[in-house]
Parts: C-alpha cells; structure tokens; sequence
C-alpha cells in the first residue's frame, strides 16, 4: 500500500507512472538533478512547500494521491503534512479544537467527526 512506502520510493513511482524523467522533474521544480535525486533514495529530506507544490502540478495526482503525498513528506521529515500548518495557524477555532481534542478525543470521536463533515 503506498501509505507505508516512504515518500521517495511514492515519488519516483509517480513520476514514472507520469513518464516524466528524473532530468525533467528537477527542472520542474527548479531544484539541481543531484537533489532530485537524493530526495527519490530519501537521502534527503523532501523540500520545502513551494518546491513541493512544483512537483505535486506535475504529477497530476488524485485527491487521495496528493494527502499521501503532503503525509509521506511530513512522515519523511518528521513533522506535520505540509499543506496543513498554514491551514492550522490562519485559523483560530482549529488550533484551539485540536488542543482540546489532543487532550479528550479518541479515534471514535474524530470518525463522527469526520463523517459529520463528509455530510455536509
């Protein structure tokens, strides 16, 4: 299952689903082909957002397949999915629900929570 690939090993199989050559996504994501390189064999960290994002427009993936994506490169950097804090720090009333829920919910309580949200 892709999810418990590492994002390297996702990328590069996404970019040769797209037949796109490694050369050709460097220069996409305007980031030097050694560095492309080191980032598919995960000897690199994946990069910042924006550079994300350049490669992300290129692949063309699903929905599911862009919150795999944003997951392995946090997973990858041990941190938050990129396309997340932006998201948690412009607004208030999630920063505070996430406190409240790191402290009182369990999964139970997040998958009503989450199908409420899928009904709207």
């Amino acid at each position: 299952m892709q999810e418990h690939m590492g994002f390297g090993a996702f990328l590069a199989e996404k970019r040769r689903d797209r037949e796109i050559t490694s050369l050709q996504m460097s220069e996409t994501a305007g980031i030097s082909p050694g560095y492309y390189c080191d980032i598919e064999k995960s000897r690199k960290a994946p990069p910042d957002r924006e550079i994300l994002e350049k490669i992300l427009a290129a692949l063309h993936l699903s929905d599911e397949g862009k919150d795999i994506f944003y997951d392995l490169a946090g997973r990858a950097r041990a941190g938050v999915s990129p396309d997340l804090p932006e998201y948690i720090m412009e607004n208030e009333v999630v920063r505070v629900a996430l406190r409240i829920a790191k402290e009182k919910a369990n999964a139970d309580d997040w998958e009503q929570f989450i199908d409420k949200l899928e009904k709207k």
